[in-house]
Formats: structure tokens, sequence, C-alpha cells
């Protein structure tokens, strides 16, 4: 990454001591979701999230990952939320739907709130795919969390 001496700058920040995480993991296509889950927690805790400052909690499916994200968003509580759960192509038109609604779900709920969601639900074409990606998505989604949570916090300090 370039360096400007004369322009302020933010650096990346992974520093995850004395933040709060909360986690939200769908059930549905429950062995995928424990992968993300655990790559994730994995990670929160190497990054310095205490885990007491950890908080698990899961839904049945991604559709309903939106309003849970959003209930612990406006609880004040949380620097960062990561959503974790997997939507694998079937063969109907319901793929695209739960995709496409969960996804915007979650963006909409960060944009209201202003607290950042790391989003880690995977989509794909089939099992195989999801479970070589889980436990990479899990560790990224648990710095993504902990560098956008600084990067906030460094924007209104």
């Amino acid at each position: 990454m370039p360096h400007y001496d004369d322009i302020v700058e933010i650096a990346p920040d992974l520093n995850g001591a004395g933040l709060a995480v909360a986690v939200v993991v769908g059930r549905f296509n429950h062995d995928i979701g424990e992968g993300l889950l655990s790559a994730c927690t994995a990670e929160l805790r190497r990054l310095g999230v205490a885990a007491e400052s950890i908080l698990i909690a899961s839904v049945p499916g991604a559709l309903e990952l939106p309003l849970a994200l959003q209930r612990l968003a406006l609880s004040g509580r949380y620097d960062a939320l990561v959503a974790l759960g997997a939507v694998i192509r079937g063969e109907t038109y319901h793929f695209e739907i739960v995709s496409n609604e969960m996804a915007a779900g979650i963006t909409q709920v960060q944009l209201k709130t202003g607290i950042p969601i790391a989003n880690g639900v995977l989509t794909t074409e089939d099992d195989d795919q999801a479970i070589s990606r889980m436990a990479e998505k899990g560790s990224d989604c648990a710095r993504a969390a902990v560098e956008m949570a600084r990067l906030m916090k460094a924007l209104i300090a």
C-alpha cells in the first residue's frame, strides 16, 4: 500500500482487544455453519477479542439473519457483527431469492445502524464448494469485523 506523507491515512487495525462482537449463524446447512463459526471464533480470539466479549446466536436460516442482526445492532452492545451460514443452489429459483434478500437485508441493517456486519454467508453451487471455503471465509469475516469496528471508531475520533 503506498504511503502518502502529506495526507492523513487511517491504517487497517486488527487489534480486537476491548471489542465486543456478536456472531449470528444460520442452522440450515448446519455442518457448513459450524465450520464457518469455528474458524470465525478462533480468529476473533487470535485477534484479541475476549471470549466473554463474543456472543453466538443461531437462527433457522439465511433469511432470518437480518432480523437477528438488526436487534443486536440496535442493542448498542456490539462494535461489530458477523453473519454466517450457507445457501447452496438447488433445482429451483429459491436460491436466488434467499441469497439476494439475505444480502440486501444485511446491507440495510449495517447502513441503518452504523454497526459493521461481516457477511460470511456462502452462496455456492454445491456442498463441496461450501466445505472448501468455510474455514477461510470464517477467518476472513473475523478480520473484517475487527478491522471495520476499529475503522468506525477512528472515523468518529
